[in-house]
This record gives C-alpha cells, sequence and structure tokens, in this order.
C-alpha cells in the first residue's frame, strides 16, 4: 500500500464575508496524517487543483475520494478540503453541507469550532439562507456576546423586514452601549415605517451627534421644528445652528434667516448673513440678485440707526423695566462686536428676571456666547435652559455643534 502524507489539508478559505469589511475566515491546517493512496491520491490532486485555481475541479475530484473512504477520519479530511474549494467556488449549497458535517464531527477544537461557526453563517448569507444564519448566529451568541455576530443578525434582520425582532435587537443594543452609525440607521428607518416621528427626531440627534454629518444635521433641524409643541417663535434660533454648522445653501434661506434676524432686531448679524450668502455665490446673482441688494442695504440702514441709538434704547428699557428687550438689545450689540457690553447687559436682565420667556433668554444669551468666540460660558449657559418649547432641543444642538462640529 503506497502511503501519502498530507501536510497541508486545510489551504485557506476565500472570503466569505457578510459585509465586504469581514476579514477572511480560514480553516485551521488539519494534523498531518497517513492516508490510504485510494483516499490521499484524490486529495492531493484536489490540493494541487486548488492551488491552480480550478476549484471545481478539485470538487471534481473529492467525489473521487468520497468513494473510497472507510472511516469517518477519511471522510472529516476530505471534508475539510471540500470546505475550502466549495467555498472558493462559490458553491454555497456544498459549503453550507461541508461546515455543516465539520461542526456535526466532533473532531474540531474550540476555537476552529467558533471559526467554522462563523463561517457557516458567512456562507449562509452569502447563499441568501438568512434564516439559518441568524439561527445559527442566535446558538454563538449563546456561549459568548459578540458585537460583530451581534451586528450581522440586525443586519439579516433588516434585510428580511423583520421588523419586531430588529428593534428588540437594537433595544438591547443600546442597552449594553452606544449603538453604530449603521444601527441608529436602521432604527431610524424603524420609526420612519411606524411615523414615530418623536422616535426618529431623538435617534437622528444621536446620529448628529455621534457621527456629525451635514445629511443627520440638515435631517435634524429640518425635523426638529415639527416636534409636537416646538414654537414658532424659536424659528430664527433653528437658523443660526444652521448658519453655526455651515447647512445654509439656497439664496431663500439666507433670505428668509436675515428677514427672521431683523425682525428681531439684530440688523449686524442680518448683515453678517446676507455677506456670506453673497460669499458663497447664492446672494446677488440671478433674477433676484436687486431684491438681495434691497434687503442687504435695509439692514445696513437699520444698523445705523441702531447703533445712533443705543444709549437711548438702552435707558427707555430700562426705565420700562422691559428685561426682555434688554435682552435683545445685548443680543445685537454683541453681533455688532461689543460683546463685552452686551453680554454683560444680557447677563443683568436675565438676573433682574420679571422676563415673559426666560428660557429663550437663556438659549438666547447662550448664543451671543457663542456668537463672541466664549464656547466654555455658551455650554455652561444652554446647559441651564430647560422649557418644552424646543428651547432645551436647541440648547442641546449647540453644545453637540460646539462640542462635536461637522468634520
Amino acid at each position: 500500500m503506497i502511503k501519502f502524507r498530507l501536510a497541508h489539508l486545510g489551504l485557506a478559505l476565500a472570503a466569505l464575508g457578510f459585509t465586504a469589511a469581514l476579514p477572511v475566515v480560514g480553516i485551521a491546517p488539519a494534523h498531518a496524517a497517513v492516508l490510504r493512496a485510494e483516499v490521499g491520491k484524490p486529495l492531493q490532486q484536489a490540493q494541487s487543483l486548488m492551488k491552480q485555481g480550478n476549484h471545481k475541479g478539485a470538487l471534481a475530484a473529492l467525489r473521487e475520494a468520497d468513494k473510497a473512504a472507510r472511516d469517518d477520519n477519511e471522510r472529516f479530511l476530505i471534508e475539510r478540503v471540500r470546505a475550502s474549494a466549495s467555498s472558493s467556488a462559490g458553491d454555497w449549497d456544498t459549503a453550507a453541507r461541508s461546515f455543516e458535517k465539520l461542526l456535526d464531527s466532533g473532531k474540531l477544537n474550540a476555537t476552529e469550532r467558533s471559526q467554522f461557526s462563523e463561517g457557516l453563517v458567512g456562507i449562509y448569507m452569502r447563499a441568501g439562507d438568512l434564516s439559518k444564519a441568524n439561527a445559527t448566529i442566535l446558538k454563538l451568541l449563546k456561549d459568548r456576546n459578540d458585537p460583530k455576530l451581534r451586528a450581522y443578525l440586525m443586519q439579516n434582520y433588516y434585510k428580511q423586514g423583520n421588523v419586531a425582532a430588529l428593534e428588540a435587537e437594537l433595544r438591547n443594543a443600546e442597552k449594553s452601549g452606544r449603538l453604530s452609525e449603521d444601527e441608529l440607521g436602521m432604527l431610524a428607518n424603524i420609526q420612519l415605517k411606524k411615523n414615530d416621528k418623536a422616535g426618529y427626531v431623538n435617534t437622528i440627534e444621536k446620529l448628529a451627534s455621534n457621527y456629525p454629518k451635514t445629511q443627520y444635521w440638515t435631517d435634524l433641524l429640518n425635523r426638529v421644528q415639527g416636534k409636537p409643541g416646538f414654537s414658532n417663535r424659536l424659528s430664527v434660533d433653528v437658523y443660526r445652528l444652521k448658519l453655526a454648522n455651515n447647512l445654509l445653501k439656497k439664496p431663500s434661506e439666507y433670505m428668509e434667516m436675515a428677514q427672521l434676524v431683523m425682525q428681531s432686531r439684530a440688523p449686524a448679524e442680518a448683515l453678517k448673513v446676507i455677506d456670506k450668502g453673497y460669499k458663497a455665490g447664492a446672494l446677488g446673482t440671478g433674477p433676484d440678485a436687486a431684491r438681495h441688494q434691497r434687503l442687504k442695504d435695509l439692514a445696513e440702514k437699520n444698523l445705523a440707526e441702531q447703533n445712533k441709538n443705543v444709549a437711548s434704547l438702552e435707558a427707555e428699557y430700562r426705565a420700562a423695566n422691559d428685561n426682555d428687550a434688554l435682552v435683545g438689545l445685548g443680543y445685537a450689540l454683541v453681533q455688532a462686536g461689543q460683546a463685552d457690553k452686551g453680554l454683560k447687559m444680557m447677563e443683568s436682565a436675565i438676573k433682574a428676571g420679571g422676563l415673559r420667556r426666560t428660557d429663550e433668554a437663556k438659549l438666547r444669551l447662550g448664543e451671543a456666547y457663542a456668537a463672541a468666540g466664549k464656547k466654555q460660558q455658551a455650554i455652561s449657559t444652554f446647559k441651564t435652559v430647560s422649557g418644552k418649547e424646543g428651547t432645551a432641543d436647541l440648547a442641546r444642538y449647540w453644545i453637540m455643534a460646539i462640542n462635536r462640529p461637522i468634520a
């Protein structure tokens, strides 16, 4: 009897990834084995064909080895090679059967069982059998908490449209730590399908906070105004956040913000918005160029009048104990370059009390600090803002924008 010594029965598998980022799952080399020629020769031929890239030819050679196999050890070694050849050939049905047999053989050590189990998950997913993939993942998760496998499970639930199971997994994952960007995206899609507007905004807020990108901030600020109870008075504050995050793009956005700021009696801020629109090429061109110029002229005129009358306005507001007006005037002064005077005026007015909407005044003070470049004071002020009409939300968003600006 001619004997063949086969030292490398386990050639590395091709990538069995669930996604393009998944690392290659390799089959650990089998122990050196002495086989009968009837089995050893076709096995050796199969390995040679695999090295040449002829994986289908290797599978044919393995079928010859099957005919000669007599015991479990020979069948096990044949199956290891077949697992590699069928995976490399993209024959997922054959690969799945091979992996299943190897896992049922009792001949794999603990490390190999884990590798082959994960490989089997990848094969099922490549074959489109997501139910079997999920069943295998759930078995693995009973023995260990593997975030990677749990992410694949959620991905599969999403593809299957199994909303209930996916949401349950996402909630469990959220309890144990921060969700990934993809996981938050899946949760947001579920909430959209369920028409859960408040939940969707909360999830987009987490995306904007943890993964600051233009699309998340744009969606968040466009949708927050639709939350129940959100006040239209805060539209100007939403625009200020958009400007701070460089989200203004359209001529209409620059124009509307400038007009809202003018109504708030902050002409210096309006001019900044208009000038930024001109520099961005959004204003000063097209059929509305003359309209853009008229708004700019009006802002300049209002600023000149405000500068001329600041002292009399302040005296008038103090005589009337109109602290709301003093907060507004102080904000306007900050935007006009008189930060110290304006901030002191706002702080004193808020401290004096008697405001119609204290949280809105605090929000504006935080915005004034931010405009003056005093980030820590801004954050400290925003943390004191509460309220149910949107002030608390916007204060929280300002802190997010300051701490983690869009890259």
